[in-house]
């Protein structure tokens, strides 16, 4: 790639001196030099220092019965810089509490791994494309925890 098509501070930020492409995926490669994506580095959560990879969370939490689909995000916190929420889609006819999912957790992922926040939702914003647009999941969920812990004080 040469650059972005009339976006010369997008080219500047995506690829380096030497030419390199940064894509800001994260990924691994296998023992046949096969390379798999594991996820973002902009949806990275930092949480007191720790790093979390939402993907990781995601593919965890498929493993509930109960879930038909889920999105991992950082949420920010005073303390600890991020929080880690999960937005729940639940399978139709399927009920679920987030005590549920705590205790499906335990002893299966890091304590610091298991969110903080859990919401149950039916659907998540999404581009034209059809792509789930985190940040707007982020500023939605920032908003309504801000009320709620107003509403607590």
């Amino acid at each position: 790639m040469k650059g972005y098509y009339k976006m010369p501070e997008a080219t500047a930020e995506a690829i380096d001196k030497e030419g390199w492409l940064h894509t800001g995926d994260l990924g691994e490669v296998d023992e046949n030099g096969y390379f798999k994506v594991t996820g973002r580095i902009k949806d990275m959560i930092i949480r007191g220092g720790e790093n979390i990879y939402p993907r990781e969370l995601e593919e965890f939490l498929y493993k509930n019965p109960e879930v038909m689909n889920v999105q991992v995000i950082g949420i920010s916190d005073k303390k600890y810089g991020e929080q880690v929420l999960a937005a729940v889609q639940l399978k139709t006819g399927k009920t679920a509490s987030a005590e549920d999912f705590i205790e499906f957790c335990k002893g299966k992922i890091a304590r610091h791994k298991i969110p903080k926040y859990w919401e149950f939702v039916d659907s998540y914003p999404m581009t034209a494309s059809g792509k789930i647009q985190k940040f707007k999941m982020r500023e939605i969920f920032e908003k309504n925890i801000r009320l709620r812990l107003s509403f607590r004080s």
